[in-house]
């Protein structure tokens, strides 16, 4: 007898897809992406295997020891509903990426971001959301087998990919397949992929390829998501809210087995005694940035102490202190004695350490609230901002900077704070402080 799943997708195979329920699938408003016989506006990249256009088809081939290749879009999308069938060689696994990016400053230029997953295996993931070159699996199909038996070797398969907002859904031959909330990329161009294969001429074939803008939904009103005016300001997340992904320890390559917890949308560094970096560590991101503005929120505990650092060089200090970088000042400035040191107040909350205080009026919220933190660099000109409002600026390498620097404890390093570019930190200064909604565009300077 037939299981209820197996009947759903024999008879989505008979009648042609079926309609996902709830949406409306009318032909307004969508664009063929496949056109004409040649592939203007696609763009081949990562490895050689080979795409033509047949019979109103992308037909992709794999090439002996090339790695995974992409044919992708040379148009960015954000809000979408994409359709498309496919037909893949059982002998060869393959996907399509959606909001994904291809960046110099990122593994040197490979395809990474959403992959919708095509899984001719016995595995049987089709449907699926996999993070090329980045996190991994983020939505498979265990324990949906109505969508592990949707997809049908050896035959034309419709997918259904719905990107609206933080949102991002699909369906195989109408079989709801992953549902997935996740906001760390909010565009990025579509791409079809030809996985590396041990076989060459292997074939996975697209058609009725096409695709609906949609308007910019207004989400991002939860943490660690990107709002609609951010995602049109090219905001990105520098933390997705689950993972550790994009960040590591200052003192290494990956990210601290200890002294750093993520549950609930929240990142923190936890208690250790108050001593600087003698549990997990600072963090930095593994990118590194120049002009930028950077937004975060940051909630302290009791006497806490910690800091937010910028153009850091990493490598003057490999020891058990912080490494060394320009530092936003995270401090209970009541109950912390840091901040009865320095000099007027410079080792503040919100100050630029040790060498310039922030202003007096400076607007902050409780302990134990969260409190939003803003650092914008563009050219030498920077500027940090407290719940909203500018609470100092100054100019790198100016010759008050340098003046400061001379008297400050950074004086003993050469050309402190004049770095081009340099990581974002987070520093462990073993007190619990807590990070959220870490985002950050990169500028062009006027």
């Amino acid at each position: 007898m037939l299981r209820s799943s197996q009947v759903l997708a024999l008879t989505a195979l008979m009648l042609g897809p079926l309609l996902p329920p709830l949406v409306a699938t009318a032909n307004a408003g969508f664009v063929d992406l496949i056109g004409g016989q040649n592939l203007a506006g696609w763009q081949r990249r990562g490895g050689t295997a080979t795409y033509a256009v047949e019979n109103g088809e992308i037909v992709g081939r794999t090439v002996l020891n090339s790695p995974n290749t992409f044919l992708c879009t040379k148009r960015v999308y954000a809000d979408f509903i994409l359709e498309y069938d496919v037909m893949v060689d059982p002998r060869l696994n393959s996907g399509v990426q959606i909001r994904s990016e291809s960046r110099p400053d990122y593994r040197n230029g490979v395809v990474f971001g959403y992959q919708v997953e095509i899984d001719p295996s016995e595995r049987a993931w089709s449907g699926g959301i996999y993070d090329e070159q980045r996190r991994l699996w983020l939505a498979t199909l265990e324990g949906n087998d109505a969508a592990r038996h949707a997809f049908v070797n050896g035959k034309w398969n419709h997918y259904r990919v719905e990107a609206i907002g933080d949102r991002l859904r699909t369906w195989v031959n109408g079989v709801p397949a992953a549902d997935l909330a996740d906001g760390l990329t909010r565009s990025g161009f579509i791409g079809l992929q030809v996985h590396q294969a041990q076989q060459a001429g292997l074939e996975v074939r697209w058609r009725r390829l096409r695709i609906q803008e949609l308007p910019l939904a207004a989400t991002g009103t939860t943490p660690n998501t990107l709002t609609r005016e951010e995602r049109e300001q090219r905001y990105e997340l520098l933390w997705d809210g689950r993972t550790s992904w994009g960040w590591k320890s200052a003192r290494g390559d990956k990210f601290p087995a200890n002294g750093w917890e993520m549950k609930d949308g929240v990142l923190s560094v936890l208690a250790s005694g108050g001593a600087e970096s003698q549990a997990g560590g600072d963090i930095v991101t593994e990118q590194v940035f120049s002009d930028f503005e950077l937004r975060l929120e940051f909630r302290l505990t009791p006497g806490a102490n910690s800091g937010v650092k910028y153009f850091v060089d990493v490598d003057l200090n490999k020891g058990p202190g912080s490494a060394i970088g320009l530092e936003y000042q995270l401090l209970d400035d009541e109950r912390h004695p840091d901040a009865k040191l320095g000099r007027d107040g410079n080792r503040k909350l919100a100050g630029l350490y040790d060498l310039i205080p922030a202003a007096a009026a400076k607007k902050t919220r409780p302990i134990g609230e969260w409190n939003e933190a803003r650092i914008v660099s563009r050219g030498t000109h920077v500027e940090h901002w407290l719940n909203g409002e500018k609470v100092l600026e100054y100019e790198r390498g100016s010759d008050a900077f340098r003046r400061l620097v001379s008297e400050s404890k950074f004086k003993v390093w050469p050309d402190f704070g004049e770095r081009p570019a340099g990581p974002i930190l987070l520093q462990d200064h073993g007190d619990r402080v807590s990070f959220r909604n870490i985002k950050i565009r990169r500028l062009r300077r006027t």
